[in-house]
């Protein structure tokens, strides 16, 4: 987790559109990769087989904005 802090917030476009958080109107961010779960892979302890998302965090408010299979 320290490293993630230790990143500086900047803006990011999605599929061309500049971000921004829905809930305070920011455009800077943080990322980060989150695996996207499921129960079989989880049961089986696959867990490493299991796709990712890419997740934007707001650096005002928090808020994450999920992004999968950019």
């Amino acid at each position: 987790m320290k490293k993630f802090e230790k990143q500086e917030p900047k803006t990011y476009k999605v599929k061309g559109y500049e971000l921004r958080c829905p809930i305070c109107d920011n455009k800077y961010f943080r990322t980060r990769e989150a695996l996207l779960n499921t129960k079989m892979a989880s049961f089986f302890n696959f867990d490493w087989a299991n796709r990712a998302a890419t997740c934007y965090v707001c650096s005002k408010c928090t808020h994450i904005l999920w992004f999968f299979g950019e």
